[in-house]
């Protein structure tokens, strides 16, 4: 576990400029806390970039395009949860519950930004929990073929990354992240957790709920 109360002491930085080096999480080390003032604060950025030049594109190409999305449950501490995704047009709100925003939906894997979730951390004291996901909307489920990345931006500490560089058969969605109020830190565990369902299988498989019905983009 990376504390980024006590952290390594980083390498030299350009005159006039800081230096975050990169955490990423492993099987081996798959968790990171941060703190106020180190990180747990402000406008967090989490984003997930995948690979469409992956796949074997062409007219005579058997591998289809995937659509791969990024959404997350949410829970907060008065108990109101819920889920942010494009599918069913539920984006999220900044400055009320859930505090977590989808900015948009990249459905080929071309937009350079890729899919974002943005977290208020200035209302942490809000937010009991957060499971960051990802799921193949469209297109046979080849997680090898999306190369996906989530990379996780808060302020005041370097991104962390988290690969999913495991893959599994028949999967429709991973669980990447899930990020927990832990008395006023946040706690980020890499999860990587293959389930054949989306939304279903994820909240059986963390104990979330709630009760589901079938949506669309």
């Amino acid at each position: 576990m990376v504390d980024y109360t006590r952290p390594p002491k980083p390498p030299a930085a350009p005159a006039g400029g800081v230096s975050l080096s990169k955490v990423t999480l492993t099987k081996g080390s798959p968790s990171v806390s941060l703190t106020k003032g180190q990180g747990a604060g402000g406008q967090m950025r989490i984003n997930l970039n995948w690979n469409s030049g992956a796949q074997k594109r062409g007219l005579f190409s058997k591998t289809p395009a995937v659509d791969l999305d990024l959404a997350c449950l949410w829970e907060t501490t008065d108990g109101r949860k819920g889920v942010v995704q494009a599918l069913g047009n539920s984006f999220g709100s900044l400055d009320q519950p859930p505090y977590v925003l989808l900015d948009g939906d990249d459905r080929s894997g071309k937009v350079s930004s890729g899919e974002n979730l943005l977290v208020n951390l200035d209302r942490l004291d809000a937010i009991k929990r957060i499971l960051v996901f990802a799921f193949i909307y469209e297109g046979a489920p080849n997680w090898a073929a999306a190369d996906a990345v989530v990379t996780l931006f808060p302020q005041g500490a370097a991104p962390i990354e988290v690969r999913l560089d495991e893959h599994a058969t028949n999967a429709r969605s991973c669980a990447i992240a899930l990020l927990t109020n832990s008395g006023g830190a946040l706690t980020v565990q890499r999860e990587i957790r293959y389930l054949p369902g989306v939304q279903r299988d994820l909240d059986a498989a963390y104990g979330w709920g709630m009760n589901w019905t079938a949506g669309r983009k």
